[in-house]
Order: structure tokens, then C-alpha cells, then sequence
């Protein structure tokens, strides 16, 4: 189906959790994934885009950069986590584990179209780190864009080491009036997301507080906030990345300090990094044509060294057999 805004939507299943998928570029034809799948030498070089969100959040935070990639004629896909948007819960237990399927899953699929290049925002950018920890996934590159769990800010210390706050908030006598909820989530929203929350988009806002509406969705979510803070003490192996990595950090991010990407970078050799100063937690909103430029940039790249490393490769063992 296309919406208004020429977006492709889709709902289809990933390790077994049904999800919405929002979707730009050529279209693929139907049997494609089966003829190159039978043949891995046909599959294509150009990039697949995997747009991937931050906690509560959803696929529709990618909406203005995928108009701007759609613009340009790139291909890129845009998921609802499971627990998020419009996809199926989580299932009770570890939440990183859960989302490492569900995106092996989706970058298999993808993988049949072309090499495939991770885009993720905050929760995104952990699990995108993630699959490139695995030598198993085809992960051809990775934007990661203010992943938290290095260098954090107060706010997300305050959520891991002291939860009783938030106990307190759950055993309040009476609930808090869901208008109250709402009414405090419109106005700290946009300054948690955006570098200036004068120029927040009304659209984007209402999405997210409207992942609060009373005081039992609030105190669920905070909860869930607080076992994801454990659950990045021990998410990362970076000395496992072997795909090519860009770290973007922003210097207005009231969420994941710019600290926290240079530290990041400093873990992983081989990567880059990119600071701005002008761009908060979420800078897919704040500026989507030049995270849009950034990230068909990064892809073209990474795709490009891919294609040289199995050109070379081809190359060692032709010269390999000769010799023999």
C-alpha cells in the first residue's frame, strides 16, 4: 500500500513477530529473492538502507529521511521493533536477545536485494552494533547514531542506578490523571529528542506521547526503560566489528552525551566519527536531508570497499590456482 506521502507499507513477519514496515526505492520483483538466491552471484551492489529506531519509538521517525532518500531513488527500509509501534510485544525476559533475531531475520532478507548498510538512532544503533558483532550476518556496514551504554547522560544513569523513584511513581496511592501524563510527556518530549524544542514538528511529538496516555502505559515503559539500561552493561563485544563503522554524535543530545560516541570510536578502531554540534538526540529529525546525504554517502562507500575485498579475494585465488 502507498500512503500519502509515497511511502510503501507493508506488514510482515521477522523471526516470527509481525511488524510494519515502511519502504522507498525500485520496487524488487516478486521472484527476485528467489533467483539470487539460487544464484548469490546475481545479487545487485546497490545498497539496502535499514532505517532502525530508538527506544519507544517507531519506523515513522525515519518518514522525512526516507522522503529525502526516495527523492534521490535509494532503496531503504524502515521496521517497527517488536514492543514498539505497530509490531507484536516483546515476550517477557531480555529485550537485546529478542531484537537480535527479529534483525538477523530482516537482514537476511534484505541481504537477497543487495549488501546491506544499518542505519539505527539510540536503541537502534545498539542492536545495529550488535548484528556487526556477529560473523554470521551479512552487515556490509553500520551508521550509528547516539547508541547509548559507553558515556550516558544523568537522566539514564539516574533510571539504572537508582530505580526507586520510579517504584515510588508505580506504588503511588492513586494514579496520576492520564491528562496530567500527557500533559508533562508534550512538554518534555521534544526537549529530550530535539536540539531546540521550539522547532519540534506537532506530528512527531503527538507520536511519542501518545506512547503515554495514562499512568499504567507510563509506569510500564519506565520499567522496561530500566531493565534495557541493565541489559547494556554487557551488550557490546567490539572487538568482534569487522564491518566498516560510522559513529554519529551530537553535541545537543540530552539523552547519550557526545561523550559517549567518541568513546565509541575510540573502541573501535577502524571506524569514523562524526560530531554536530547543532544536532540532538534523534538528528533524523532535527536535520533529515543531511542524515539522509550521510547516510547514502557512508552506504556507497562501504558497499565500494566490500566489492574491492571480494575482487581481491577472487584475485588471490585465481592467482592461487595458477600457481598450483
Amino acid at each position: 500500500m502507498l500512503d500519502d506521502s509515497g511511502i510503501r507499507v507493508a506488514h510482515r513477519r521477522y523471526a516470527g513477530a509481525r511488524t510494519r514496515v515502511l519502504e522507498v526505492g525500485p520496487q524488487p520483483d516478486a521472484d527476485t529473492p528467489r533467483r539470487r538466491s539460487a544464484r548469490r552471484s546475481a545479487r545487485p551492489a546497490t545498497p539496502r538502507l535499514v532505517l532502525l529506531h530508538g527506544y519507544c519509538d517507531s519506523a515513522d521517525t525515519w518518514r522525512p529521511v526516507l522522503e529525502e532518500l526516495a527523492a534521490a531513488g535509494h532503496s531503504a527500509v524502515a521496521v517497527d521493533l517488536p514492543g514498539f509501534g505497530e509490531a507484536d510485544a516483546l515476550r517477557p525476559g531480555a529485550m537485546l536477545p529478542q531484537l537480535d533475531t527479529f534483525l538477523a531475520a530482516l537482514i537476511k532478507e534484505q541481504s537477497v536485494l543487495g549488501p546491506v548498510v544499518l542505519a539505527g538512532n539510540s536503541l537502534g544503533g545498539t542492536i545495529s552494533l550488535r548484528a556487526a558483532q556477529s560473523t554470521r550476518l551479512p552487515v556490509t556496514g553500520v551508521v550509528s547514531i547516539a547508541a547509548p551504554g559507553f558515556v550516558d547522560s544523568w537522566l539514564i544513569r539516574t533510571v539504572a542506578r537508582f530505580p526507586v523513584p520510579l517504584r515510588l511513581y508505580s506504588s503511588l496511592p492513586l494514579p496520576v490523571p492520564g491528562f496530567v501524563v500527557r500533559a508533562i510527556a508534550e512538554q518534555v518530549v521534544p526537549r529530550l529528542l530535539y536540539a531546540d524544542s521550539a522547532l519540534a514538528d506537532t506530528t512527531q511529538v503527538r507520536r511519542f506521547t501518545e506512547l503515554f496516555p495514562d499512568y499504567r502505559a507510563t509506569t510500564g515503559r519506565l520499567e522496561q526503560a530500566r531493565q534495557l539500561v541493565e541489559e547494556l552493561t554487557t551488550a557490546y563485544q567490539l572487538d568482534t566489528v569487522r564491518a566498516p563503522l560510522l559513529v554519529v554524535a551530537c553535541g545537543k543530545d540530552k539523552l547519550v552525551s557526545a561523550a559517549s560516541g567518541k568513546q565509541l570510536h575510540s573502541l573501535v578502531p577502524h571506524s569514523r566519527l562524526l560530531v554536530r554540534d547543532d544536532w540532538g538526540h534523534c538528528p533524523q529529525l532535527d536535520d533529515p536531508p543531511a542524515i539522509a546525504e550521510l547516510i547514502t554517502y557512508f552506504a556507497a562507500s562501504a558497499a565500494h570497499g566490500k566489492q574491492r575485498r571480494v575482487a581481491g579475494s577472487v584475485a588471490s585465488e585465481v592467482d592461487t590456482e595458477a600457481s598450483a
